[in-house]
């Protein structure tokens, strides 16, 4: 079965996507990653898609789905690497993603999640 590798870093998991996702896989991620944070009590996740060059509505309803889980878990979710087109693709397709964080670059991501993790 398909899975996306979910690597711990302290309080953090990082979710990093090499392959073209499809429904199924999108699936697996939201399962494995809402188990993940019940099971570390992860207070942040990092969403690396700065390989995906395409995505569709249930590709994107899955980004905001995730976020919302964790969310109610008491997680912060950041996308990083988000591509030019896949932004206007979403826009396009007029998806509300209004609870997902998004940062340029990994690292710029570790430090926004670092950052709300200090809020009180």
């Amino acid at each position: 079965m398909d899975r996306i590798p979910i690597l711990q870093m302290g309080d953090l998991l990082l979710v990093t996507i090499q392959v073209d996702m499809h429904d199924q896989l999108a699936l697996n991620l939201q399962d494995d990653l809402s188990e993940r944070i019940r099971r570390t009590s992860a207070r942040g996740v990092l969403i690396d898609i700065s390989s995906l060059d395409i995505v569709d509505s249930f590709i994107g309803r899955m980004i905001a789905t995730i976020s919302a889980l964790s969310r109610v878990m008491d997680a912060t979710t950041v996308v990083v690497g988000m591509q030019p087109a896949v932004a206007i693709t979403l826009v396009e397709l007029g998806l509300d993603l209004s609870g997902v964080r998004t940062a340029l670059n990994v690292e710029r991501g570790m430090k926004l999640l670092r950052q709300s993790d200090e809020l009180p």
